[in-house]
């Protein structure tokens, strides 16, 4: 009422800003008036009368040209969560397929491998060498099963949130403000059961090294142990599960969101330390090798092959070319800008082109905080990020074999952030780059 007093508006007459079409439609209590508001108590179209005479007397209510452009922004917020969403259910399919594949071969060199030492055993290990291909075999086969399953959950997620985004956005289409918070409102609570992002999938790899590892010192006790049923002796074998531990099953997939327990990670802790032979003249490292920090002077004298002339770029000392390990890094005090990675010793050290740049060539992995963005960089391509809080400190995950490198915001618990999916060629290094500020590695446990 006092927006229409402002203007200047007769009662029961168009304000100038009402379009023909809005004047079609009448207050269904006073039917002689246009609806121009919108009560957000009742979620409906109103005249400027219902609000101080009629049924929707002291309810709060806004312009319905203003709270149609409220929902459009709304509508673009549930489109775009829509997309990311349907985007990272088609980067499980990928994932879960591509682990399925790595299994398959797996599992195929496997036998191979069996069944040469089989063939030394002749006909003593004729039956255990089968007894050990159908173990390969169903468990490949149930990890298979639970793979397909996972994929098509995520093929019918997809399904539905196509034929929502096609609804939502035909909503956002309609030129009308009254029909348009109609439509909105049938929809509203549909759309908000889907804003939420889903859970992103990593295929837990399963290996069957120990399997190997268990017939190898079998040889000599085999009159023995062939008394006892295979399944059982794998049990009874603390070498023998599959993926290193007894309560994985095949297929399993681990899931990023809800976040995993720190503790699960801290089990592969290390405390890499930086290495001075690769640092930037311009930075300066702690007694401990931990802190590297930028300086407003730089180093006299040549520069050694290897370490970076124009980057302000470090690699650790120490390097990882097997097994699973996690540290942590510390960027409260490294400014607007900082990159957080691993890399190969083959990145170049020379230049600050895109072959020397951290995440911008095969060599190297990272993620990039610049200007409150943040983005995940590998080769030239990037992933751009949007975590709940600038996160304070990240921890870092490297499973080698499985060709997985992840990150993490561990301020608040551990948020997942990005996950990089690569077959390693040569040992990896963590690799730092600073604009300003300092960046540590602190201990771990």
């Amino acid at each position: 009422m006092e927006g229409a007093a402002a203007r200047g508006a007769t009662p029961g007459e168009p304000g100038p800003a009402e379009s023909e079409e809005a004047r079609g439609w009448r207050c269904p209590e006073h039917s002689d008036r246009p609806v121009e508001l919108f009560c957000r108590r009742c979620r409906r179209c109103v005249c400027a009368l219902c609000p101080v005479l009629g049924a929707h007397r002291g309810h709060p209510v806004g312009l319905a040209l203003e709270e149609a452009a409220r929902v459009q922004k709304l509508i673009q917020e549930c489109l775009q969560q829509l997309e990311t969403k349907k985007q990272q259910h088609l980067d499980n399919i990928t994932q879960i397929e591509d682990a399925a594949e790595k299994l398959k071969a797996h599992a195929e060199s496997s036998k191979t491998w069996l069944t040469e030492k089989f063939t030394e055993l002749r006909l003593l290990l004729d039956e255990e060498e089968m007894l050990a291909k159908k173990f390969i075999d169903k468990n490949m086969q149930v990890a298979h099963q639970v793979y397909g399953e996972q994929v098509e959950s995520c093929q019918k997620q997809i399904n539905g949130m196509h034929h929502l985004s096609n609804k939502v956005w035909s909503i956002g289409q309609e030129s009308n403000p009254v029909q348009l918070l109609q439509a909105y409102t049938a929809t509203e609570q549909e759309m908000k059961q889907h804003m939420s992002l889903g859970e992103l999938s990593h295929p837990v790899p399963l290996s069957f090294e120990p399997i190997k590892s268990f017939f190898k010192g079998l040889m000599e006790a085999m009159r023995s142990t062939l008394q006892t049923p295979l399944d059982v002796r794998l049990k009874e074998n603390i070498n023998c599960q599959l993926s290193g531990s007894s309560s994985t099953k095949p297929g399993t997939l681990l899931k990023t969101s809800p976040s995993p327990e720190r503790s699960l990670f801290l089990k592969y802790a290390r405390t890499p330390t930086l290495d001075p032979d690769t640092m930037h003249g311009r930075l300066r490292l702690s007694a401990d090798r931990l802190t590297v920090r930028c300086s407003l002077l730089g180093r006299l004298g040549p520069t050694p092959a290897m370490r970076f002339d124009a980057l302000w770029q470090v690699l650790g000392h120490d390097c990882f070319a097997a097994g699973r390990h996690y540290w942590e890094v510390d960027v409260q005090e490294a400014g607007s800008g900082w990159w957080v990675g691993a890399a190969y010793p083959s990145l170049r050290r020379r230049g600050d082109s895109a072959a020397a740049r951290l995440g911008c060539n095969r060599q190297s992995w990272c993620l990039k905080r610049y200007d409150l963005e943040y983005w995940a960089f590998h080769d030239c391509q990037r992933s751009r990020l949007r975590p709940r809080h600038d996160p304070d400190r990240l921890g870092v995950f490297l499973d080698y074999e499985a060709g997985v490198l992840a990150f993490y915001d561990v301020t608040g618990g551990m948020s997942h952030l990005h996950t990089f999916r690569a077959a390693f060629q040569e040992p990896l290094y963590p690799a730092l780059r600073l604009w300003e500020g300092a960046i540590s590695i602190p201990r771990l446990p």
